[in-house]
C-alpha cells in the first residue's frame, strides 16, 4: 500500500500505475487530504441547485471520494476510483510501505511529529517538497528531515512539473533521485555503498546522507516477501506516457534544484512585471541557475553532482518551466504591476495554497547572512531583499497612505539589481538603477528605512 500526503495530481499518477501493476503494487491509494469545509461552485459540472451537495457546504474528503474530482484545488480532473481521500494522517499510512511527501515545506516537522510510531520500521519514502530546511546548525534536505524523525530512507522527485498540466496529461518530465541503501538492494549504487553480500551482512552496512557521511538513521530491512524498493519499482511507480521519469542517484540535487528554483523564479516575476525584457529575464536565469550549482557545491560537497542542474529536469528545465509559467513568478510579477505586497497576490490569487518561494528566499537568506555568505549570492540576497522591502512598503503605506511611493521604482528596482551589481566582477547581470528618492514626499525617513543611497 501507499499513501501521499496531499497532492491530487501526482497522487491521480500514482493510482493509475499501481492499477496497471498489480504485481508490484497493491492497487488502493490512500491520500491524506487536510479536512476543511467546502461549497461546490456553480461553475462545476457537478453543481446542480437541488441537490444537497451543491446547496450545502460539504467535507472536502467527501466530495472527493464521491465525485472522484478535488473540486477546490484539482477542478475538472477526473481522479481515479483506487485514490481514496483520507482526513486521518495516521490512519491513511497505516501498513504502507511507500509514504510520498508532497505539501508546503512549513508543514513537514509537525505533520513527521504526528507520524511517529504509526508508520512501518521498514517503509521509504518520497519527497516532492519544495524547499530547504534551515536550522541554526546549518541547512539539510527535507528528504533526510523525514528520514531522521521517522527513522526511514526518503529519496526526492522535482522537475518541470506544473500541477495543472502534468493533471491535464500535457506531457512533462520529471526526475526522481533515490539512492538505494545498502540494507535493501543486492547491487547497491557506487555513491552509498563499499560492500555488498548477503542479506544478513547487507543489514549490518549503513548509507551515506548528502554530506558524504554515514547517516545516523539506523534502517530497518524490507521484508523479503516484498520487491525491492529500487530505480526499476519507482520508474513503474511515477512513469506515465504522458509522465517522464529519469532515475538518479543525486538527493541533494534534485532537492536543492526543486527548492532554490523558486528564489530565482521570483526575481524572474519581478523583472517582467518590470517591463524589462527577455532579456533582462534570461540574464537573471542564468545568474540564478551558477547561484543554484554553487549552493550546492559549497554547502553538500559529498554528493551533489553539478551536472544534475544543467542536465536534469530537476535543474534547468525546472527553472524556465517556473521562471514562465509558475505561482512564484507570476504572484512576483503581479506584486509589481499592482504595486501591493506578494502576500497580498498569493491571498487573492492561490485559492489558499502557499508560495514556497518567498519563505524558502527568507530561510536561505537568514542561513546566508548567518555563516557572513550574502555577498557570495548576489542574486539570492537582492531578491530577499526586495521581498523584505515589499513588506515594508506595503505596511508604510498602510501606516502613511499619502507617501506617494512608486512600488515599482523605489522597492523593486533599488533592492533587486543593486544586489546584482556586487557581483559585476564574476560576470554577473549588471543593471543600472536611478532612484528618484523625490517622488517621496517623506524621502528621508523612507530612504533611511530602505537604504535607497
Amino acid at each position: 500500500m501507499l499513501t501521499l500526503t496531499r497532492g491530487s495530481a501526482i497522487a491521480k499518477m500514482v493510482a493509475e500505475n499501481t492499477k496497471a501493476h498489480p504485481e508490484l503494487f497493491e492497487p488502493d491509494i490512500q491520500m491524506w487530504v487536510f479536512e476543511e469545509t467546502v461549497t461546490i461552485p456553480e461553475t462545476s459540472k457537478h453543481y446542480d441547485a437541488n441537490s444537497e451537495l451543491s446547496s450545502k457546504p460539504q467535507k472536502l474528503t467527501s466530495l472527493i471520494n464521491h465525485l472522484h474530482e478535488n473540486v477546490k484545488y484539482l477542478p475538472d480532473i477526473a481522479l481515479p476510483h483506487n485514490l481514496y481521500a483520507n482526513p486521518s494522517l495516521q490512519d491513511s499510512v497505516k501498513d504502507s510501505t511507500i509514504l510520498i511527501f508532497n505539501l508546503p515545506h512549513q508543514f513537514i516537522g509537525g505533520i513527521c511529529d504526528k507520524l511517529k510510531g504509526h508508520i512501518l520500521p521498514y517503509a521509504r519514502g518520497v519527497s516532492c517538497i519544495k524547499g530547504v530546511n534551515v536550522s541554526r546548525d546549518g541547512v539539510s534536505l527535507f528528504s533526510e528531515s523525514i528520514g531522521a524523525h521517522l527513522g526511514i530512507y526518503c529519496g526526492a522527485l522535482s522537475g518541470a512539473n506544473i500541477a495543472t498540466e502534468v493533471a491535464q496529461e500535457k506531457f512533462s518530465e520529471t526526475t526522481v533521485a533515490y539512492d538505494a541503501p545498502p540494507i535493501d538492494s543486492p547491487n547497491p549504487t557506487p555513491e552509498t555503498a563499499t560492500l555488498h553480500s548477503t542479506n544478513s551482512k547487507r543489514a549490518e552496512i549503513a548509507h551515506k546522507d548528502s554530506s558524504g557521511s554515514m547517516s545516523a538513521v539506523q534502517l530497518h530491512a524490507l521484508p523479503s516477501e516484498l520487491p525491492p524498493i529500487d530505480h526499476s519499482l519507482l520508474k513503474s511507480l511515477f512513469h506515465r506516457p504522458y509522465f517522464h521519469v529519469r532515475l538518479i542517484s543525486d538527493v541533494a540535487g534534485v532537492s536543492l534544484g526543486g527548492a532554490l528554483k523558486n528564489i530565482v523564479a521570483l526575481a524572474a516575476g519581478f523583472v517582467d512585471g518590470l517591463g524589462w525584457g527577455d532579456n533582462a529575464k534570461a540574464a537573471v536565469m542564468r545568474v540564478g541557475l551558477l547561484e543554484m550549482v554553487k549552493f550546492g557545491q559549497k554547502f553538500f560537497a559529498g554528493s551533489v553532482q553539478a551536472r544534475t542542474f544543467t542536465e536534469e529536469s530537476c535543474g534547468v528545465a525546472d527553472l524556465i518551466t517556473s521562471c514562465s509559467g509558475g505561482r512564484n513568478h507570476r504572484c512576483a510579477k503581479l506584486s509589481v504591476e499592482r504595486g501591493v505586497g506578494i502576500e497580498e497576490v498569493e491571498a487573492k490569487e492561490l485559492n489558499g495554497q502557499k508560495l514556497q518561494g518567498t519563505l524558502t528566499a527568507s530561510e536561505v537568506n537568514s542561513f546566508l547572512k548567518g555563516k557572513g555568505l550574502e555577498d557570495e549570492f548576489p542574486l539570492f540576497t537582492a531578491v530577499y531583499r526586495t521581498y523584505s522591502s515589499f513588506l515594508m512598503l506595503s505596511a508604510l503605506r498602510l501606516s502613511v497612505p499619502d507617501t506617494g511611493i512608486n512600488f515599482q521604482q523605489g522597492c523593486v528596482v533599488s533592492s533587486l539589481f543593486r544586489g546584482c551589481l556586487r557581483g559585476a566582477k564574476a560576470g554577473y547581470f549588471v543593471q543600472s538603477v536611478f532612484i528618484d528618492i523625490d517622488q517621496c514626499r517623506h524621502r528621508s525617513s523612507i530612504g533611511e528605512r530602505l537604504s535607497l543611497r
